[in-house]
C-alpha cells in the first residue's frame, strides 16, 4: 500500500487524529502501523544530540545483551572455582533469567510512572554494583545473589532504555533506524558475550566476565544525566498492586517451570505445577486488569492486533534463534569436538549477520512496512535454518554452518526489528514504557523458552534412536533444527495473516 505523495489537508489530518483517538479509547481499530512510512527519508537526519543519546543508550543495551551469554562458556570453570555442585550450576543462569523476565513488565510500567531516566540510572548503578559483587564472590550463595541483582537491574534498564529511545525518536524513519541499530547490537551482544566470555576466562579469569561491566556502567551513569532528557506522564495514577503481584508471580513461575523443564523434563511434578500455577496467575492478571481503575496494562492495549501479533512474532524470533545457538553449540562441541572458545568464535559470523540485518531492518520497514519485513525475515531465517539439517560429522560441514547462520542472522534481525517497530507504534509517549516493557518481556521469555523446548526435542530423538554418542547427538540436533525452522516459518506466516492493513469505520484503508 503506497501513501499519497501530496500533503493531507487540515480536515483530513483532523479526521485522522480523531480516528486515532477513537482507537485509543477502544472503539474501532483504525491505525495501520504495518504500512510503509511515506516520508522523504533521504532528508531526515539525526541531530548531534540524538546521536549522542543513541550511542549512550545502545551502549547500555549492548552491555545488557552481553551479560546474557558471557558466563555460558565459563560455567564449568565457575563451578570449579566456587565449589558449585554440577546439579546447582544451572542456577547461575536461571537466577538471572528469573529476575530479568519476571520483573520486566512491572519495571516497564514503573518507568512510565516514576520517570524513565530515573529508573534507567538506578538500574545501571545496581548493575555496576552487582557485577562487582559477582566478580568478588567467594561462595555460590554470593554469586547467585549477584546474578539475581543483575537480573533485576536488567529488568529495569532494558524497558526504561527502550522507552527513552522511542520517546527521543518519534515514529517514522529515525525511530525505525534507532530500533534497527538497537536490535542489531542486542543480538550481536549475545554473540559477543560468548566470545568475550571465552577470551576472558582463558586469558584472565571468569571473574572478569563480571568486572568488565563495572567501568561501562560507571561511564553511562556519569554521562547520562547531562545527555538524556526524561519523560513521564503529567498525572501519575496509583500503583496497580494486584496487577503487579499477579503478573510478576505468573511470569516468575512460568520462567521457573520452563527452566525446570530443560533440567528435569516436562512431565515432572515440579515443572507441571510451576507452569500451571504461572498460567493461572496470568489469567488472573487479565481479569484483575479488566476491573482495575488504573491498570498496570490496560486491556485495550493487550487487545490491539499490533501488540498481540507483533509480540507473537518477536517471541518466536527469540525462541528460534536462541535455541539454534544452543543446538549448534551441541553440534560443534559434541560432534565436531570444538573447544568453548572455538565455538564462540564460530558464532562470530552469526553476529556479523545480525548486525547487517539490524542495520538494514529500519530501511526495510520504511520501504516495505513492518508486516512485510517480519514475513521476509522469517522466511529467510526458516530456509537458512532448514539447510542445517544436512550437517554431518565431517569438519568440512562448518562452511555450511557459517553460511547458514550468517544468512539466518540477517533474517532473524529483520524479523526482530519489524516486531519492535510494530509493538511500539500507535501508542502515546506516556505509554512507551508499557509498550517496551511488553516487548522486552517477550524477548526475555523467548530467550528462556528456546533452550528447554529444543533440548526436550533433542533428548527425545536421542532416546528414540538409542544413541548418546556423536551420531545420536547429530540426530537429535537435526530433529530439533527441523522443528525450529517450522516454528519460525509459522510465526512469519501468522504475522503476515494477522498484521494486515486495517480499515476505518468508513471503510477507507490507511
Amino acid at each position: 500500500m503506497s501513501a499519497p505523495s501530496h500533503a493531507p489537508s487540515p480536515d483530513a489530518t483532523d479526521a485522522t487524529d480523531a480516528a486515532d483517538a477513537t482507537d485509543d479509547a477502544g472503539i474501532g481499530d483504525v491505525t495501520d502501523i504495518t504500512a510503509p512510512v511515506a516520508a522523504p527519508r533521504s532528508k531526515i537526519r539525526m541531530t548531534g544530540r540524538q546521536k549522542l543519546v543513541l550511542a549512550l543508550l545502545l551502549g547500555a543495551q549492548f552491555m545488557i545483551a552481553v551479560d546474557f551469554s558471557i558466563l555460558n562458556v565459563a560455567l564449568p570453570v565457575v563451578g570449579e572455582g566456587l565449589g558449585f555442585p554440577l546439579s546447582r550450576l544451572q542456577w547461575v543462569a536461571t537466577a538471572f533469567a528469573l529476575a530479568a523476565a519476571g520483573f520486566t513488565l512491572l519495571f516497564g510500567r514503573v518507568a512510565d510512572l516514576v520517570g524513565r531516566k530515573r529508573l534507567f540510572l538506578g538500574g545501571m548503578v545496581v548493575l555496576g554494583l552487582s557485577s562487582a559483587l559477582g566478580g568478588l564472590a567467594t561462595s555460590p550463595e554470593v554469586l547467585i545473589a549477584a546474578r539475581v541483582l543483575q537480573g533485576l537491574a536488567t529488568a529495569a534498564v532494558t524497558p526504561a532504555g527502550l522507552a527513552l529511545l522511542t520517546t527521543a525518536f518519534k515514529e517514522g524513519p529515525l525511530r525505525e533506524r534507532a530500533l534497527g541499530l538497537n536490535g542489531a547490537l542486542m543480538s550481536a551482544g549475545f554473540t559477543a558475550g560468548a566470545i568475550l566470555g571465552g577470551l576472558l576466562t582463558d586469558l584472565l579469569s571468569w571473574r572478569w566476565a563480571f568486572f568488565v561491566n563495572v567501568p561501562v556502567a560507571a561511564l553511562v551513569v556519569a554521562l547520562a544525566p547531562a545527555v538524556i532528557t526524561d519523560s513521564r506522564p503529567a498525572n501519575r495514577p496509583r500503583p496497580d498492586v494486584p496487577g503487579a503481584v499477579t503478573v510478576t508471580g505468573g511470569l516468575l513461575l512460568l520462567v521457573y517451570g520452563l527452566t525446570q523443564a530443560g533440567e528435569s523434563g516436562w512431565t515432572t511434578p515440579t515443572t507441571l505445577a510451576a507452569l500451571l500455577a504461572g498460567l493461572v496467575l496470568l489469567v488472573g492478571f487479565w481479569h484483575v486488569e479488566k476491573r482495575a481503575a488504573a491498570p498496570l496494562v490496560p486491556v485495550r492495549i493487550l487487545k490491539r492486533s499490533s501488540v498481540i501479533w507483533g509480540n507473537t512474532a518477536g517471541l518466536i524470533a527469540f525462541v528460534t534463534e536462541t535455541s539454534l545457538v544452543f543446538l549448534l553449540t551441541l553440534y560443534l562441541q559434541e560432534v565436531l569436538g570444538y573447544s568453548p572458545l572455538a565455538t564462540g568464535l564460530a558464532f562470530g559470523v552469526l553476529g556479523i549477520g545480525t548486525v547487517i540485518g539490524g542495520a538494514s531492518g529500519g530501511r526495510a520497514v520504511g520501504r516495505f512496512g513492518s508486516r512485510a519485513t517480519i514475513v521476509m525475515g522469517g522466511v529467510v531465517q526458516a530456509v537458512a535454518t532448514l539447510s542445517l539439517v544436512a550437517l554431518g560429522t565431517s569438519g568440512a560441514w562448518i562452511w555450511l554452518l557459517l553460511v547458514a547462520t550468517f544468512i539466518g542472522g540477517i533474517g532473524n534481525m529483520l524479523m526482530i526489528v519489524g516486531f519492535m517497530v510494530t509493538a511500539t507504534s500507535g501508542l502515546a509517549d506516556e505509554e512507551q514504557g508499557l509498550a517496551t516493557g511488553l516487548a522486552t518481556m517477550t524477548q526475555q521469555v523467548g530467550i528462556t523458552m528456546g533452550i528447554p523446548v529444543m533440548s526436550a526435542v533433542t533428548t527425545a530423538r536421542m532416546s528414540f534412536v538409542g544413541d548418546t554418542g556423536p551420531e545420536g547427538v547429530l540426530s537429535g540436533v537435526s530433529a530439533a533444527i527441523l522443528v525450529d525452522s517450522a516454528l519460525v516459518l509459522a510465526g512469519a506466516l501468522l504475522a503476515g495473516a494477522f498484521l494486515g492493513p486495517r480499515r476505518t469505520r468508513a471503510g477507507s484503508r490507511r
